[in-house]
């Protein structure tokens, strides 16, 4: 996957609250093409194994039934310097904390329920764009 790509999943509280639209909305105008796109539920057993590097944290098991509670909208997006660009658009993971403007200041609703992940490295985005979308999907 070249350096220009990360993975964005939009998680289940805010495809509850049909926030779907205006965060894609907002990551169109931030410049991301969306390159492959999946409307999903993960069953638990699939949380556990996407957030593995998490088990035996204190908040790994109310994650996996947070994570596998709903519709998922998982992303794989392409920009220059993506990683990064993508961090500050979804902003701070404590909602609390974000800048305003940001995915998470507008739509989050607590520090787990924080409307959306990203990617923080380049291993992790291939890892994670590998769990879901195979190479015929991507474009």
């Amino acid at each position: 996957m070249p350096l220009g790509y990360t993975f964005g999943m939009i998680k289940p509280s805010a495809c509850r609250k049909n926030h779907v639209g205006p965060i894609l909305a907002m990551i169109n105008q931030a410049g991301f093409r969306i390159s492959a796109i999946r409307s999903t539920k993960l069953t638990k057993e699939e949380a556990e194994t996407f957030y593995e590097m998490h088990r035996g944290k204190e908040f790994y098991e109310s994650l996996c039934e947070f994570m596998s509670s709903g519709p998922i909208i998982a992303l794989l997006l392409e920009k220059e310097n993506a990683i990064e660009d993508f961090r500050k658009l979804i902003g701070n993971t404590n909602p609390s904390m974000a800048e305003e403007g940001t995915i998470r200041k507008m739509f989050a609703e607590s520090l787990q329920k924080n409307a959306i992940h990203g990617s923080d490295s380049i291993e992790n985005a291939k890892r994670e764009a590998d769990f879901f979308f195979n190479q015929r999907e991507r474009y």
